[in-house]
Formats: C-alpha cells, structure tokens, sequence
C-alpha cells in the first residue's frame, strides 16, 4: 500500500541519519519497496553471474545470435527509478552492475555474456565492473559469517588470502562510492 512504502521512505531516511552508507537487499522482481529503494538510492549495485539465467533479469537476447533483443522489467523498474529521482532533485542514480562468481577460466559463455553485458550498458546505461572470482576461500569464510575484511581473525595469511583482499579492493574501488571524510569535532569541513 502507499501508506507502507511512505512508512519505508521514512524508515529510509531516519536509518540514513548519521550513516555514510545504507545498503538494501531487494528482491529480483518488480516489488514496491524495491522501487522505492532503488528511487531513494545514489549507488545500485545488481549482482550478477555470468549467465544468461542472471542477465535475463536486465535484458532479453536471441537465443541465436546472443544480441541483446530487448530491456527487461527490472531494467525498465530501474530506468522508472531513474526518472522518479530526476524529477525529485535533479539527481541521477549511478547504476552498477557487478560481474559476480567469475569463473579464472575464460569461457564462450563468459564473452557472450560480457558482450551482451556491454550492448545492454549502451542502451540503458550502467557500468560494468567485476566483482568477486569463485574462490574456495569464501566458501571456507561463509559458514564462520566472515568475509576478507576480517583479516584479523585469520591469524597468518596465505596466497589465496592475499589475492582475495587485493580482488575485494579492487571491487570496492571500482564502485567509486563517495568517500568517507571523519569529521574532527569543531572543524567545519
């Protein structure tokens, strides 16, 4: 109902009140509370495997030549959102579309989900960056609830370690989230 999504605005805004950042899971479908979030959002990230499973999510190709035939509903609920939030402040929301789970082997499915990725940016505008690689070490990490950012709790780090903290960088750079600037009490920044 309206009265709900005006509720989960408001619970939006009282949650972003001295936080340098809110993240929201939404579901893959045309909810309104994901609209509503994605409206609200400055950075929506949409993770993806590399596979047309995933990509059907954003846009629909031909199953013979692997072009991109067409946006699909959540491309569409997020070029919505789009609109929505330009109306509103003039703003734009920066839409990112994360290359999750990838595979260190480079496959044929790989370029043609890569190349359908690059087609569908053009037309409804979001960037490309890669995410993180399928590692043994995150699945070892996931039942103990810990990610690379718990480095504290490995004790000695191996190889696999390193490279995956370097991979996670990486990723987080790629975002170009705004920085994060401590403000030191009676300094005016």
């Amino acid at each position: 109902s309206e009265q709900s999504e005006d509720q989960f605005e408001d619970l939006w805004h009282s949650l972003c009140e001295g936080s340098d950042f809110l993240v929201v899971d939404t579901p893959g479908r045309d909810d309104p509370f994901a609209r509503t979030a994605a409206a609200l959002a400055n950075t929506l990230v949409t993770p993806m495997n590399d596979s047309f499973v995933d990509f059907d999510l954003i846009g629909q190709v031909d199953p013979e030549t692997y072009q991109v035939t067409r946006p699909s509903f959540y491309s569409e609920l997020i070029w919505d959102a789009r609109k929505q939030r330009a109306r509103a402040d003039g703003t734009t929301i920066d839409w990112v579309v994360l290359r999750n789970r990838l595979q260190h082997i480079e496959a044929r499915n790989m370029r043609r989900v890569s190349d359908a990725l690059a087609q569908l940016a053009k037309r409804v505008g979001f960037r490309i960056i890669p995410g993180l690689g399928e590692r043994v070490i995150y699945r070892e990490m996931f039942p103990a609830g810990l990610t690379m950012i718990d480095a504290k709790a490995f004790g000695s780090m191996g190889l696999a370690h390193v490279a995956a903290r370097q991979e996670l960088r990486e990723m987080m750079a790629a975002l170009q989230l705004p920085e994060v600037v401590e403000q030191v009490p009676g300094v005016a920044a």
